[in-house]
């Protein structure tokens, strides 16, 4: 089912590039990193939160624009994150796919924001004497906002990632119990990015 959900993202987005192929400002791919954390771990009902320390990312993928003085830019990214708890440490890999409406707002300079649709397609949690049993969705929704210049084919911009839709990862020990401790897998980062129009 979520997988047939992000199928169909993918070829709406594919019929909007489409219809508007007459103002398209072109396709092409963007690179960068990420400076990211996820959610709380949280060890057990009555334990303290343990809020995540921020570590640096990377996220590559292509994209389309569409329009001029207000656009539509559509993108589909990798993403890598990383988030370090006292004693352990949570990575994550998913496909972002953000919906971006944009206004250039002085010269090369405009600003955006849209939905982001994300899919989780690795996760991989460091610890001693637990693994993952399982994260509560597979697909989630974030925002994404920001500001970008662009110098003809080249661009660059930097924007602000929340996720939206609560995410918790369950546990289970080395006996295969489940145990307790969860943690929230919602994205919070700040995201460096270069692009090309091909």
């Amino acid at each position: 089912m979520k997988n047939s959900f992000f199928i169909t993202l993918l070829f709406l987005m594919s019929i909007s590039a489409v219809s508007y192929a007459q103002t398209v400002s072109g396709f092409g791919f963007k690179a960068g990193l990420n400076y990211n954390a996820n959610g709380n771990y949280v060890e057990s009902v009555t334990s303290n939160a343990e809020n995540p320390d921020r570590n640096i990312g990377y996220h590559f993928g292509v994209f389309g624009k569409f329009g001029k003085q207000v656009y539509f830019k559509p993108e589909l990214v990798y993403t890598s994150t990383k988030s370090d708890y006292v004693s352990n440490s949570f990575k994550m890999q998913k496909l972002d796919a953000p919906m971006l409406v944009g206004l250039k707002v002085l010269g090369p300079i405009s600003v955006f924001g849209g939905p982001s649709f994300q899919y989780i397609l690795d996760t991989d949690f460091k610890a001693s004497n637990l693994a993952i049993n399982k994260i509560k969705n597979d697909f989630s929704v974030g925002l994404n906002f920001g500001v970008g210049l662009n110098f003809n084919k080249l661009g660059i911009d930097v924007r602000y990632e929340r996720g939206l839709s609560n995410n918790e990862a369950t546990f289970l020990d080395n006996n295969g119990i489940n145990v307790d401790n969860r943690l929230d897998t919602r994205p919070d980062q700040l995201i460096l990015s270069l692009s090309l129009i091909l």
